[in-house]
């Protein structure tokens, strides 16, 4: 069988600071003979998340294939009876053109879309990104009725999923910050009752504006003086789940950026936990029910911004660590699909 050749994306260094392009690389190599179990993917969508910065630190190696990366291909060569070709499937093998995929791998799966909801959603809002939105609200905060809520990064793939669930659920007020005019007007349309730019003024003002009645529960992902504001805007007996840090990302040494009212946790009885989606695969089928229905309907938008090419995986990361992005940040490699 004639060899085949893929591409992927190498890390050449580790980045003190913010990342650059030159920190990658798009290198060619060959595809390898598939052993028995095994099923090559040509992949369709790559999906593009802020804990990546996080990988760029230690968890990618140096000068290799970028794995750890969720996306989803079609099946063209297959030795596994779990995987057939013409497949949709599930993996998270990187970003590469191709990925190799072993038939009962943890996490791989065959995708069948559900009607009328397109192939990118199953990375976006019925992926990873999806599900951590669903996790934060329903388990981990498990918002009530009537509750008002603070969701930080609004605009972006989680914060504008999870806003949206938490007004299904019967939120009260609802409020959210996102990093510029436009994305705050972007937020409001999701259904949001307030939002604002974190960059007109100190970030605990803006939300006491916002939310002049404190808030019952907060999804937080930026980290610094978002949290600093979440834990003042927060009520007694409130929850705080935080699944992130992305102003950190770049600066994780920095000890100024870590909330100065940590004691308000312990005084108003916070309940403050740290959660990752890695945690709460088991809800996956329970949050694709409850969610397709809603995205079917129309009343959970499926946002996404697709950048189109392989090699356009780099400029999709660093526009996402930029705040480029409304929505999930995705890379399309087939635009027939």
């Amino acid at each position: 069988m004639t060899q085949l050749t893929a591409r992927s994306v190498h890390l050449l260094a580790r980045p003190a600071g913010v990342p650059t392009a030159e920190h990658f690389a798009y290198v060619e190599h060959e595809v390898p003979e598939l052993a028995d179990g095994e099923a090559l993917v040509e992949n369709l969508y790559l999906s593009v998340d802020p804990y990546m910065r996080q990988l760029m630190d230690g968890g990618w190696p140096i000068g290799e294939p970028l794995g750890r990366g969720r996306a989803i291909g079609r099946v063209s060569r297959s030795r596994t009876a779990d995987f057939a070709p013409g497949d949709l499937v599930f993996h998270t093998g990187g970003w590469s053109t191709h990925a190799v995929v072993a038939g009962g791998r943890l996490g791989a799966r065959v995708v069948v879309p559900a009607e009328g909801v397109p192939v990118s959603a199953y990375l976006s809002v019925l992926g990873g990104t999806g599900l951590t939105a669903y996790a934060g609200i329903r388990e981990v905060l498990r918002v009530e009725p009537g509750e008002d809520v603070y969701i930080s990064a609004a605009a972006g793939g989680v914060g504008s999923v999870a806003g949206q669930i938490a007004r299904l659920v019967g939120a009260g007020r609802v409020v959210g910050s996102a990093g510029s005019a436009a994305k705050a007007a972007y937020v409001r349309e999701l259904g949001f009752d307030a939002a604002f730019d974190y960059h007109d003024g100190p970030v605990a003002d803006l939300l006491a504006k916002a939310a002049p009645e404190g808030v019952h529960a907060t999804l937080e992902g930026v980290g610094g003086d978002h949290l600093e504001a979440a834990i003042g805007a927060t009520r007694e007996f409130g929850r705080i789940a935080w699944v992130g840090a992305i102003s950190q990302y770049n600066t994780p040494d920095d000890e100024h950026r870590l909330p100065r009212n940590l004691f308000a946790v312990s005084y108003n009885s916070i309940r403050l936990q740290g959660y990752s989606v890695r945690n709460y695969q088991h809800l996956r089928p329970e949050a694709e029910a409850w969610l397709i229905p809603h995205v079917q309907a129309g009343r959970i938008r499926v946002d996404e911004q697709i950048f189109d090419g392989f090699d356009r995986v780099v400029d999709a990361l660093l526009g996402l660590l930029g705040g480029a992005n409304t929505g999930k940040m995705l890379v399309r490699l087939d635009q027939g699909v």
